[in-house]
This record gives C-alpha cells, sequence and structure tokens, in this order.
C-alpha cells in the first residue's frame, strides 16, 4: 500500500515501471491498493500518479471501501479499477440485512462503473457464499487462507488460480 509521501513524491510510476521490468512482469498482474485517506491528502497529485499507473496497466485498488473519507465523487475523479468492500460489512452478511443492501448497493454501483469489487474479511464458507451470490469478483480472508511463508505462496500460486467467488450460472 503506497503512502501519501510515496504519491507526493510523484517517483511512484518510475518505480514500478522499473520494478516491472526488472522482473519480467505484466503490469496487469500488480494490484496496489491506496486507502480513502491517501485520496484526500494529496488529491492533485494522487490523481497524477494515478493516472500515469493506469497508463502502465497497474491496476490499482481502494482499500476499505465504504468506510472514512467515502466519496462517490471519488469514484469520478480517480483512475480506479477495483474497490474492496471493508470488512466491517462482511461480517455479518449472512443474517444483518443493513450490510447485505450496502454490499449489494456496492457491486450494483461497481458493476456501472466497470470496476471490480473484493470482499475483505470473509472467514465463513457462508460469507464466501453470500458475497458470491451478491456478485463480488473476488474475496479475500482468513477462510481462503492465513499469511504463510513465501514459500507456500509459491506453491499456491503454481497451483493455479485462486479467488473468484461467483456462482456458476446453472
Amino acid at each position: 500500500n503506497p503512502s501519501a509521501r510515496e504519491f507526493a513524491s510523484g517517483q511512484l510510476p518510475r518505480t514500478i515501471a522499473g520494478a516491472l521490468e526488472l522482473n519480467g512482469l505484466e503490469p496487469g498482474l500488480l494490484c496496489l491498493e491506496i486507502t480513502e485517506s491517501v485520496l484526500v491528502e494529496e488529491p492533485e497529485a494522487v490523481t497524477s500518479v494515478l493516472r500515469e499507473l493506469a497508463d502502465l496497466g497497474v491496476n490499482v485498488a481502494i482499500d476499505d471501501f465504504g468506510t472514512g473519507y467515502s466519496s462517490l465523487a471519488y469514484l469520478k475523479r480517480f483512475p480506479v479499477q477495483i474497490l474492496k468492500i471493508d470488512q466491517s460489512f462482511v461480517r455479518g452478511i449472512e443474517t444483518d440485512g443493513e450490510s447485505r443492501a450496502i454490499v449489494q448497493t456496492i457491486v450494483g454501483l461497481a458493476s456501472t462503473l466497470r470496476l471490480r469489487v473484493v470482499a475483505e474479511g470473509v472467514e465463513t464458507a457462508s460469507q464466501l457464499e453470500v458475497v458470491g451470490e451478491l456478485g463480488c469478483d473476488f474475496a479475500q480472508g482468513f477462510y481462503l487462507g492465513h499469511p504463510m511463508p513465501p514459500e507456500a505462496f509459491e506453491d499456491l500460486v503454481s497451483a493455479g488460480p485462486h479467488g473468484v467467488v461467483r456462482p456458476s450460472a446453472g
């Protein structure tokens, strides 16, 4: 997660481009997460840097969307590709109608704006099922995996794609 200082320096796109080239990685495989607080600290610098990152093909996600300084204007102003729904809305989603409505609304808005959605803090099979039914593109949380050493992560990635939660049609 880049800090406001890293955005303000203006060096982030060059640093990212260099790291991608050095490691032979496609830019679309990288997703940087930014918090809403970074968006309000240095909005002009952030806008410029986000445009450069988008031009590189790097994905950017707004982390913990729906908390803090949430503003729908951010979605219009800043070139982001992913919204990460805060875990406070996922916790209890199986029985809490308000949380379910908020997640459903965020997913609908994101879909209209052609953004992808990640549900954070998924800790149970039933939460995974509900966020999938509501249209979240991906899920993240302890139910899907705990922190692991680099070697275990490499094995996981080598095994193939993970994280899509949409139920199959039919």
